[in-house]
């Protein structure tokens, strides 16, 4: 039961992760993206589209990612090439992401969508409850896991990683120093959005495996907290992104246990969790402080 359960944790945190991986990356360089809501939900359509005309959900994983990068770009040349303010842009881009994901995905509506499937690893696979747990996911639990590594080696212990946290701190004195302040942003931008769409595309392929309109469901707006949360800490990310994945999952067997609680109340517990945290989060001024990027969501205009 308790492996079940811990399973059904795992795939709901995975998306949350994901997203929240990509945003802290872009935040880190100074932008405030928060239009990770629509560039999920462009990313679950494309990947589900994809994989129903391919028949390959690997095919479907990269067109998630493509579909959350290309948005990505549309946020970048309006906030970085034509300085439009960073937050009605991401708002914007979250309102036209589900709107025209609902258009694209109505011919998918009802469709069974292809599942992807774990992967198994000889022999570790049949260690018990571990190797269920550790040895036979999915792809996109293995790539979270891998960005989770790879993010904190590179934002603290790479060279261009220096760069990118200068630039966030202050983007002033970076360019003075002759780095490229908006090709950097422009990357992180890009990255956070390819990550939003790998986060989509496994909801529409591993959590759902089907085409539901609005299924990123806040997922996005999650992240973004998560991201405030972690103290933009690549490893408290992933402790950030299980807790709300338990708590989501908590709140679904509740309702199964037939607990005395209305449907309705605990069906909002994860966002209401999101706003406890932020609420907590907010009381310890000095940490947010220090950790949170200085330049973050101000505009860059190059000297001429």
């Amino acid at each position: 039961m308790f492996e079940a359960i811990l399973l059904t944790v795992i795939t709901a945190s995975t998306p949350l992760v994901i997203a929240a991986l990509g945003e802290l990356v872009t935040e880190r360089a100074g932008v405030l993206n928060l239009g990770v809501e629509g560039m999920m939900i462009m990313g679950a359509v494309c990947a589900f589209a994809a994989t129903q005309m391919t028949g390959s959900p690997y095919i479907g994983i990269l067109a998630g990612i493509l579909g959350g990068g290309a948005f990505s770009l549309l946020f970048g040349f309006l906030t970085l090439t034509l300085v439009a303010n960073q937050v009605a842009t991401g708002l914007a881009l979250t309102i036209l992401g589900l709107g025209l994901s609902g258009q694209l995905g109505e011919a998918f509506v009802g469709q069974p969508g292809i599942k992807l499937q774990p992967i198994v690893f000889p022999l570790l696979s049949d260690i018990p409850f571990f190797g269920r747990v550790l040895f036979r996911q999915d792809l996109t639990f293995y790539l979270s896991m891998a960005l989770v590594v790879g993010i904190n080696w590179f934002l603290f212990k790479s060279r261009a990683g220096l760069k990118m946290r200068a630039i966030g701190d202050n983007h002033a004195s970076a360019h003075a120093l002759g780095i490229n302040v908006i090709r950097t942003r422009y990357l992180a931008v890009m990255f956070g959005g390819a990550c939003a769409g790998l986060a989509g595309a496994q909801l529409s392929l591993v959590y759902t495996p089907q085409w539901v309109e609005n299924m990123s469901a806040g997922r996005g707006w999650i992240a973004l907290a998560l991201v405030v949360f972690a103290s933009w800490r690549p490893w408290r990310v992933l402790a950030g992104g299980y807790l709300f994945g338990a708590v989501t999952i908590g709140q679904l067997h509740a309702q199964a246990f037939g607990i005395g609680i209305p449907s309705q109340f605990l069906s909002a517990l994860p966002y209401a969790a999101t706003i406890v945290v932020l609420i907590i989060i907010s009381h310890n001024r000095r940490t947010t402080l220090i950790n949170t990027p200085a330049s973050l969501g101000k505009p860059f205009v190059p000297d001429r």
